[in-house]
C-alpha cells in the first residue's frame, strides 16, 4: 500500500535478527535506495523483521490418489520473484476447474492431469525466482569472474528491450494454458 511496504535486505542466513536494530535497517535502506532524482525514502515504524531463508521446494507429484496439494503445501519459492501467491491461485483455479468437471459431468481428465499441468507452471516460476535471486543478490562464494557475469546479466536485462520484455512477462505472471475456461478479472 502507499503506507506499508515490505522490503528485503540481504543478510547472511546465519545472522541474528538481534544484529538488525531499526536504525541499522533504515541506514541500509537509505544507502540502497538513494536516488539522484530528488526522491527521498520516508521512514516509519518497522512492524516486522526476520531473517528469511531463500529456499525452494517442489513436491512432485502434487497429488496422491484423491489428495491434491496447492500453494505452499506443494511448492515454496523465494520471495525474490514474487510468485508464491500467483502460483497458489493458479493451482486453486486449476483444481476448481477439475472439481467442477468431476462433480458436474463425472469427468476425471483434469483431476488426473492436475499435477502435471500445475508443475509446468511451477517449474517456470521456480526458474524465474532462481534467476531473480541469482541476478539481485551477492553470493559470497562467487569468484571475481562470477561477479562480473552477474553484473553483465544485470546490464543486459536493463539495456536490452528483448531481455526486459522477457523479465516483465515472467514477473507479471504466465497465463494459464490455452483451452482452459477464461478468467474475468475486475
Amino acid at each position: 500500500t502507499p503506507e506499508i511496504q515490505r522490503l528485503y535486505l540481504q543478510a547472511s542466513p546465519s545472522d541474528s535478527i538481534g544484529n538488525w536494530p531499526d536504525e541499522r535497517i533504515w541506514e541500509k535502506l537509505h544507502l540502497r535506495l538513494s536516488a539522484d532524482d530528488g526522491w527521498k525514502l520516508t521512514e516509519g515504524p518497522v512492524i516486522q523483521k526476520n531473517i528469511v531463508s531463500m529456499r525452494s521446494f517442489i513436491c512432485d507429484p502434487m497429488q496422491y490418489g484423491r489428495l491434491y496439494l496447492a500453494g505452499d503445501a506443494a511448492h515454496i519459492v523465494p520471495p525474490t520473484g514474487a510468485k508464491g501467491l500467483n502460483l497458489a491461485m493458479a493451482d486453486v483455479q486449476r483444481l476448481a476447474w477439475a472439481l467442477e468437471d468431476y462433480y458436474e459431468a463425472g469427468k476425471t481428465e483434469r483431476l488426473d492431469g492436475y499435477s502435471e499441468a500445475c508443475l509446468r507452471r511451477v517449474w517456470k516460476a521456480e526458474r524465474f525466482s532462481w534467476y531473480m535471486t541469482s541476478l539481485l543478490h551477492r553470493h559470497h562464494g562467487y569468484t571475481p569472474f562470477d561477479y562480473q557475469i552477474q553484473l553483465a546479466e544485470l546490464d543486459h536485462v536493463t539495456t536490452s528491450t528483448a531481455a526486459a520484455q522477457s523479465l516483465a512477462e515472467n514477473y507479471v505472471g504466465l497465463p494459464l494454458e490455452f483451452g482452459e475456461p477464461s478468467l474475468s478479472v475486475t
